[in-house]
């Protein structure tokens, strides 16, 4: 049997009086939010971060950007109208014969500086976690030279070091040592300015990770020596696990410094002798404001090695962070 089917009805569906419904008003536009006052307030607030922002941030790193991709002389650096080159000045960074020493160096100066950095300061850290007599007082003591400026601190460590009259070449001679020249041999150089600029470093890591012990809940040190659990066994498996976000802003924060260290270096060595402790924070200020021909693009290019590699860190440890996080 075939089923029919029938239209639908024009008719309109009537009311229980037999009226037909009236048709629904047109919708009428959702009324514009003004802004509140607590949102008026959240912009004011914001204003003079994103202008501080803007001015010392953003537009240095766009003039030194535009630094790099033209020809700037005395001047034309002056006038404004330099013509652009291009990677013109990268080129000519590559293709020097400093950029590989200086290479070299950074990478040693940083990788070396973080490395003694982060131990010995989570080991005093863990030292001065033990809540002993006058750990406080030895704790503000350790803070001095990260406290003081950074020109008094390179002054000090260059008199120290000096080869005639240094305290520590008199120190080694009384064990029987010959004088070394800390800071006049190619050999010494850099080594030299690596022990300066650990001793200023010491003091943050300390800082840092202190407070990160501080917030390691006590009893599960107290659980794992009912287990049976040594020193060492309780530090490996609670301490520096329970420790990596902080270890790793840590090393982030260190890493960042320490790439563009220029005081410490230009004070003691000047990048020298014969560019043995040249690094690219010092290469890009003598290539800028060193010589009598001063040579903006290219420092200004060197200088912006840096920052690209200061960037890529950071993206790596945002990567890293996300995946503790989802995980």
């Amino acid at each position: 049997m075939k089923q029919t089917t029938h239209p639908p009805d024009p008719r309109p569906v009537l009311d229980r009086n037999g009226a037909a419904p009236a048709a629904p008003p047109p919708a009428r536009p959702a009324p514009r939010r003004r802004p509140t006052s607590q949102q008026w307030a959240a912009w004011a607030f914001l204003a003079p971060v994103t202008l501080y922002l803007v001015l010392f941030y953003a537009y240095p790193l766009y003039r030194n950007l535009d630094l790099s991709l033209r020809h700037y002389t005395v001047r034309s650096f002056v006038q404004g109208d330099a013509p652009f080159t291009g990677l013109a000045n990268y080129r000519t960074v590559f293709d020097d014969p400093t950029f590989g020493p200086a290479l070299t160096h950074t990478v040693l100066f940083t990788a070396v500086c973080l490395a003694f950095q982060y131990a010995i300061g989570l080991a005093l850290a863990v030292f001065f976690h033990q809540n002993f007599r006058l750990s406080g007082t030895l704790r503000a003591l350790f803070l001095v030279p990260w406290l003081l400026p950074l020109i008094v601190s390179a002054s000090t460590w260059s008199w120290m070091l000096n080869s005639d009259s240094g305290v520590v070449n008199a120190a080694l001679s009384v064990v029987g040592v010959d004088p070394v020249n800390w800071l006049t041999s190619p050999s010494w150089s850099l080594t030299s300015v690596i022990i300066a600029n650990i001793w200023i470093g010491v003091p943050f890591n300390l800082v840092v990770l202190y407070s990160g012990l501080q917030s390691i809940p006590g009893s599960l040190y107290e659980a794992a020596a009912l287990d049976g659990a040594g020193a060492w066994r309780r530090f490996w498996h609670i301490t520096f696990p329970l420790l990596r976000p902080v270890s790793a802003i840590t090393l982030l924060l260190g890493l960042v410094y320490t790439l563009k260290v220029f005081d410490i270096i230009w004070i003691m060595t000047k990048g020298g002798p014969a560019d043995s402790s040249t690094t690219f924070a010092t290469w890009s200020y003598r290539l800028g404001f060193g010589n009598l021909l001063p040579a903006f693009g290219p420092g200004a290019a060197v200088g912006n090695l840096l920052v690209v590699a200061a960037l890529v860190f950071g993206l790596v440890y945002l990567r890293v962070q996300r995946k503790q996080y989802a995980s």
